[in-house]
């Protein structure tokens, strides 16, 4: 019986040593690709209502590489998201703000383009301090990455 319990044992160490040695060696990495450019988004808005005078529309664009289905045991190093805002230029009902996106990183799969999230903010200065008018913001629009080097417009119009 002492045997059965020693060899158990002896099963059970051999195993956890062997675990641990095979967590310690390095995976096999994909290649990592470099990736750049700038993205160039711009904003087409239809005003419904009049603003108030002194009002200013702004928009922001943030990008982020999509590295979905990676291996997580195998994951690239961090391409953290880059951001841009831009100023509208308001004529009569409607409005265009441009967010110019430049990036580099090095990523693990190129083919999966960028997450694109923005948000469009309407502020009166009429008041004493700025109040929002009209705030819209999404999230994680699906985007290709541009040619290396290259810039890539995207338009949205709401």
């Amino acid at each position: 019986m002492a045997r059965v319990h020693i060899s158990l044992l002896l099963c059970f160490a051999l195993f956890a040593v062997q675990d641990g040695l095979a967590a310690s060696v390095p995976r096999d990495r994909s290649p990592m690709t470099a990736v750049s450019g700038v993205y160039s988004v711009t904003f087409h808005l239809n005003i419904a209502s009049k603003l108030p005078a002194g009002s200013t529309i702004t928009c922001q664009a943030r990008i982020t590489p999509d590295q979905a289905g990676l291996n997580l045991m195998n994951s690239q190093p961090a391409a953290f998201p880059v951001a841009a805002a831009g100023l509208a230029t308001v004529t009569g009902s409607t409005a265009t703000c441009v967010a110019e996106i430049p990036f580099s990183w090095t990523v693990e799969n190129a083919r999966g383009g960028v997450l694109l999230s923005y948000e469009i903010d309407a502020v009166s200065n009429a008041w004493s301090a700025p109040r929002p008018l009209v705030a819209s913001a999404w999230q994680s629009i699906g985007v290709a990455l541009p040619a290396a080097g290259a810039n890539l417009s995207v338009n949205l119009s709401f």
